[in-house]
């Protein structure tokens, strides 16, 4: 993979970004996973590392990286911290969309809150009837002298009860369905706006909750995807979202893999360590083959997006298949770590609750599979 896709810059850029992460964000990850406080001054530290711009243009802030550097920090992070690796997840996806759609009034007051942390953002597409089905959206945005009012309510949306500003998805026509969805920045101090937080399982510190907008004005000047534009401006983008995802949950499971192989050569039983069994040794060779099978393919699938060519299909078979990658890895890495494996000391379980979201986050495996399917058959 390195010869034909990495070259010495994305090598060393690799390298830098491993060592960063695993020295700031690997001691702590046990208290991030079970803290339910937005990790505000990790936030600060990535972006002091300039990684909360890294594809956002030098002109606007931004790194200018391509997107090999963002996907080798998503799984570089993944590895370290899974908090911490869906904290940079959000603030590239935030800071990317703001410099790529928003008017340059709005981007300016916004762009550079984002990227130093001072400001954290959400993208509110998902409704309470309306997951997969993103062209189906009740929220509605009806037209009002100077501007629009939101009425409706947006569910799942990861990192509400924190953030400061939102992209609002919503429908102007509900007779034109996909095509009077537009796009819409929002900031969330506004009374007519009331948020839920959830309580899950996992990413705690980052969270996710539900945004209730009862007449909230947004001016023109604040529309960042016209009315017709929306659902093609926001599918675009889970291309590139569902094959980070990829990274981010194949970096935990490839710590989990690693810690599990340093863990059976010093864990003896029967007078031996655990390593010299076939039984140990196997499942840790078939689950490093898919690891690095789901790797190449997310690297192919960010080089056909940099080259401007199709993989949308792609994006899908990642999104299906490396959480269930990463699952069976971690799940696997427990059970090899015996009782110790069980036990919130180790960070195992935390590593299991994180990824296991991400079967649902960005569409669950039926609907990628349904994508694959129509690119196959031409529909």
């Amino acid at each position: 993979m390195n010869a034909f896709i990495l070259d010495e810059d994305h090598l060393v850029f690799r390298d830098n970004i491993r060592k960063f992460a695993r020295e700031k964000f690997t001691p702590g990850q046990l208290e991030r996973a079970a803290c339910t406080e937005y990790p505000r001054a990790e936030l600060r530290e990535l972006a002091a590392a300039d990684l909360t711009a890294l594809a956002v243009p030098e002109e606007l802030g931004g790194q200018g990286a391509d997107l090999l550097a963002l996907g080798l920090a998503a799984e570089e992070l993944g590895y370290a911290c899974s908090t911490m690796a869906l904290s940079y997840f959000f603030v590239n996806v935030q800071t990317s969309f703001f410099a790529a759609h928003a008017p340059a009034a709005v981007r300016d007051e916004w762009l550079p809150k984002l990227i130093s942390g001072e400001a954290i953002g959400c993208t509110a597409l998902t409704e309470p009837g309306t997951g997969s089905d993103a062209s189906a959206l009740t929220c509605r945005a009806e037209r009002v002298e100077g501007g629009w009012k939101l009425y409706g309510e947006k569910s799942s949306i990861t990192q509400a009860p924190h953030a400061d500003v939102a992209a609002v998805i919503a429908q102007t026509d509900p007779g034109k369905r996909a095509k009077g969805i537009g796009g819409f920045v929002v900031p969330l101090d506004d009374p007519t706006i009331s948020r839920q937080s959830f309580v899950d399982p996992g990413c705690k510190a980052i969270g996710r909750g539900a945004i209730t907008f009862d007449g909230t004005f947004v001016p023109d000047s604040h529309v960042m995807l016209e009315p017709g534009t929306g659902f093609h401006g926001i599918m675009r983008e889970f291309d590139l979202t569902r094959t980070l995802i990829g990274l981010m949950v194949i970096g935990t499971a490839q710590r989990a893999i690693d810690m599990t192989v340093e863990y059976t050569k010093i864990r003896t039983t029967f007078g031996q360590p655990l390593a010299v069994n076939q039984g140990v040794q196997f499942p840790l060779a078939e689950h490093t083959t898919y690891i690095s099978a789901v790797r190449a393919l997310a690297y192919q699938t960010l080089g056909l997006r940099m080259a401007g060519q199709p993989h949308t299909a792609q994006a899908a078979m990642l999104k299906w298949w490396a959480p269930q990658v990463a699952m069976a890895a971690i799940n696997d890495c427990v059970v090899l770590h015996g009782h110790i494996g069980w036990s919130e000391e180790m960070p195992l379980q935390a590593m299991l609750r994180d990824v296991s979201g991400y079967q649902i986050g960005d569409g669950t495996p039926q609907i990628q599979k349904m994508i694959i399917a129509r690119d196959l058959y031409g529909r």
